[in-house]
């Protein structure tokens, strides 16, 4: 927990400079080495600036760095405790990607680590188009390919981004099928902005499915010689995991993680680690048909 005294005197900085202490946070932490010409390479600043940021770092967290004279680098103390908030995701996202927030700066890797999730990555233009319709509520014509009927034409009103795991979906409200629905950013082909307004009764607040919140009650499968080792993987809490998810991420979020949503956990261990708990939960989620093993026969019964 940071200090009232520390909180005010971050409040007092600029965002390029709380940017910066943000980073002396992250390279020394989970790095444990961190010199002032990181900062330099980093930001692109003057050596009087890099030790300006670590000097105020240090004024708002004097017990957290140690420096190594031999070395010439500053590492974690054992009392660290961090000044900002970090989550995993974006940790792992740094190592993944580089300190450089995805810019080309030719900064080398300290930790390696790569991903094989990245097979799909949706067209910059065309991401551009319907960010932009998003931000500014309007609609969009769209050329999109479907699995079930093919190439058409189709005017969108887009409505947000969600992350499946797998790819990029646009949520949108189909105004020629009059519904809202989810669309792979990497089947449209082409996007055109239009100058008309999104209507009330398709915006994101008319939405019921993407307002639902979800509870899923994840727990090792039953079939599970020792279910402790998943209780690890997800770091349960008695024997469960528990997640408050959209509906419409749901159905994705189940396949994705191949937990077993029958009735009597039909489907094998080996594959299907986690089971979910309280199927009831899944009643009219449409993205629920996605899930392993859940049947509509099922959904009549839970």
């Amino acid at each position: 927990m940071v200090s009232k005294q520390a909180a005010e005197h971050l409040g007092r900085l600029s965002q390029a400079q709380r940017e910066r202490l943000f980073y002396i946070e992250v390279k020394a932490f989970f790095c444990g080495d961190l010199t002032r010409a990181d900062i330099e390479r980093r930001f692109g600043v003057k050596p009087a600036a890099s030790a300006r940021d670590l000097s105020n770092y240090k004024s708002l967290a004097p017990n957290n760095l140690v420096y190594n004279a031999a070395l010439r680098n500053y590492g974690p103390t054992d009392r660290f405790n961090p000044v900002f908030d970090h989550s995993a995701d974006r940790v792992l996202a740094w190592f993944r990607d580089g300190y450089g927030d995805s810019l080309d700066l030719k900064i080398q890797r300290t930790v390696p680590c790569e991903a094989a999730s990245d097979l799909v990555r949706p067209d910059l233009e065309t991401l551009a188009v319907l960010t932009r319709a998003i931000a500014g509520r309007k609609q969009v014509k769209v050329n999109y390919l479907s699995l079930a009927s093919g190439a058409s034409t189709k005017t969108l009103s887009p409505l947000a981004l969600a992350d499946t795991g797998q790819r990029w979906h646009l949520r949108a409200y189909d105004c020629e099928r009059e519904r809202f629905a989810d669309f792979s950013i990497t089947r449209i082909l082409k996007a055109k902005p239009l100058e008309i307004d999104i209507p009330l009764n398709q915006r994101i607040d008319a939405d019921i499915q993407w307002a639902r919140v979800v509870r899923l009650e994840l727990v090792p499968h039953p079939g599970l010689e020792h279910p402790e080792a998943i209780e690890a993987d997800y770091q349960m809490k008695n024997g469960m995991l528990v997640l408050d998810m959209r509906a419409p991420l749901v159905g994705y979020a189940l396949r994705r993680w191949t937990v077993d949503c029958t009735l009597q956990h039909e489907l094998d261990p080996k594959t299907h680690h986690l089971s979910l708990s309280n199927l009831q939960t899944l009643y009219g989620v449409e993205s629920a048909s996605l899930a392993p093993g859940y049947s509509a026969n099922q959904r009549s019964t839970v």
